[in-house]
């Protein structure tokens, strides 16, 4: 049933007041001129100058119109009906969705009477509205709750913010005097708590052309989550530049710089990295929360093969274990919980990092600063000279480093380090390109694992289905389709209706077995050396990420985004 809109029309609110007794005439008079000044409504302005309380607003307009008042403790929004409505149009018109009955949006208003809120939210959900009344404090701090303090922030810098202007550009340029520094502050303040809250790794400030783009990576993809008026630019960089104690005044080469943050219980290090772009300065913060650290080789998400092999690998005395995989894939991370399981008293571990992600209590952790002379060559010449057992080098970029590594290895050291390859055999192709001698990799060389990050399914709202052939024919698989259903995530506020809620490693682990000793040293291709190591017992990326998507773990669409290659 549609809600009646006619009655509203010839409802005075004001009148009504007077006519109860509640305010004078003289008081809604004077109300009625501040509302021809300001704009805002009436019993916004009644309420605000003491003569009458919200609760009082509420009663009349339920009994007058009909309308049911409620108190919104006794309810929880369903998320199917918060995922209706934009949380941009609940803030506008202070609106809460609350449920869905079959094509009706049940939602909560503090004015009944705002017609075009409801056509906008009948429009927006596609569903018929039905209205109850709620006092607009009991609704403002709820729509805060569960759409986010950030929108409600920027929605209000939006409202304070210059048209996008060049003379609006021009002035929001002056870093050293924004026109509100108060809102930027907590603009900002905002920024990094709703990124925390949405676990995200990155945040994204973009000037676009005509706009600000807002976007968070999380679980290793981007969302866009809001969008600015150009003039909030320069403020916002300006803010975090200061928090970092970087040049404010330099807009034409990039820097990067460094804070650390105290959230709601977490300790954020973030990263800052700022780019000049034909329209602005775009900047990206890399979010490091302490306390979502992996420290251990079990919480990986490697099977359990993959979990021995690699302890019986990095168990040994010295030689040199390689992790693979593209940015972003977790493989420091892996090295992190390596470094971990073997960090005792007896053991004197260095590395050198670019950057250093954490701090390890007992390891010993070197900055790369190639201002200061320090690459990951001369660091790890200068780490050979500390007697040290455990050497982790963050990245192997050169043939310096890859040779210094790999003599390491050979003169009694454990040697960590990774590699952008795309599995396991590409690592000793590539070290060859580099114009390693085969003899000294293959004698250095213990074993290689590749990885890559999948997102896996919200367990707030997995549900079961038989999937289709075509689904099954996409993973390019020559056994018959399963017979047990698979799982996938239908999306609810927990993980922002993606139906994916954290991430979990695939990967496959390739020990340098003989056989595999005398490829190498015959230079043999990569796909060779692949076959091999998958016929001597390795599960390949492909496979282990089927076997997840088996158990449940993960999607089909996932398994082709993160192994078509």
């Amino acid at each position: 049933m549609q809600t009646r809109l006619t009655p509203y029309f010839r409802f005075s609110l004001g009148n009504t007041l007077v006519q109860q007794g509640l305010i004078t005439e003289e008081q809604l008079g004077q109300a009625l001129k501040q509302q021809r000044q300001s704009g805002e409504r009436t019993e916004q302005i009644l309420v605000s100058l003491g003569f009458v309380t919200s609760e009082q607003v509420t009663s009349v307009l339920n009994s007058t119109l009909g309308t049911p008042y409620i108190s919104l403790a006794d309810f929880i929004p369903q998320e199917e009906a918060l995922a209706s409505v934009p949380g941009t149009l609940a803030r506008r018109h202070n609106v809460l969705p609350i449920r869905v009955d079959r094509n009706n949006l049940l939602v909560a208003m503090s004015n009944p009477l705002n017609v075009l809120a409801i056509d906008e939210v009948r429009l927006a959900s596609g569903y018929d509205v039905r209205v109850v009344v709620a006092t607009e404090e009991e609704i403002a701090p709820e729509i805060r709750h569960y759409y986010g303090a950030w929108e409600e922030t920027s929605h209000k810098a939006q409202r304070l913010a210059p048209e996008n202007t060049a003379e609006s550009r021009f002035q929001s340029a002056k870093a050293d005097n924004p026109p509100y520094p108060g809102l930027v502050i907590e603009l900002v303040d905002s920024l990094f708590a709703q990124a925390i809250a949405a676990r995200a790794s990155d945040i994204h400030i973009e000037p676009l052309e005509n706009e600000v783009q807002v976007r968070f990576r999380i679980d290793g993809v981007l969302q866009r989550v809001n969008s600015l008026r150009s003039s909030l630019l320069e403020p916002i960089i300006s803010r975090v530049k200061v928090l970092a104690n970087m040049d404010i005044a330099e807009h034409r080469v990039p820097q990067d710089g460094h804070l650390e943050l105290k959230l709601s219980g977490h300790d954020v290090d973030v990263r800052i990295s700022t780019l000049p772009t034909i329209n602005g300065e775009k900047m990206v913060l890399r979010l490091l929360d302490k306390s979502t650290r992996i420290d251990r080789i079990e919480k990986l998400g490697f099977s359990i093969s993959t979990i021995e092999l690699f302890r019986r690998l990095i168990s040994r005395p010295y030689g040199m274990i390689l992790v693979t995989g593209p940015t972003g894939c977790g493989k420091t991370t892996t090295l992190y919980a390596a470094l971990g399981y073997l960090n005792t008293p007896q053991q004197n571990i260095i590395t050198v990092e670019d950057p250093i992600e954490y701090q390890i209590p007992g390891v010993n952790q070197v900055q790369v600063n190639p201002k200061a002379g320090i690459t990951f060559a001369s660091g790890l010449r200068a780490i050979l000279r500390q007697d040290p057992n455990i050497i982790m080098v963050g990245e192997i970029r050169d043939r310096e480093t890859a040779d210094i590594a790999i003599r390491s290895a050979l003169t009694g050291h454990l040697v960590f380090s990774t590699l952008h390859t795309n599995d396991a055999a590409g690592a000793i192709t590539r070290l060859l390109d580099m114009h390693i001698e085969p003899y000294l990799l293959a004698s250095a060389l213990s074993g290689v694992v590749a990885q890559r990050l999948v997102r896996t399914i919200c367990p707030h709202c997995a549900e079961e289905y038989l999937p289709d052939p075509d689904e099954w024919e996409a993973l390019n698989l020559k056994s018959e389709m399963p017979c047990q259903p698979l799982r996938r995530g239908r999306g609810c506020p927990d993980c922002r209706y993606t139906g994916y809620l954290g991430r979990t490693a695939i990967s496959e682990s390739m020990e340098v077995t003989p056989e595999l000793h005398k490829l190498i040293l015959t230079k043999r291709p990569a796909e060779e050396i692949r076959q091999l190591a998958v016929k001597q017992g390795m599960t390949t990326l492909f496979v282990d990420a089927v076997n997840k998507l088996l158990a449940g773990q993960t999607t089909v669409a996932e398994i082709l985004r993160a192994t078509a290659s």
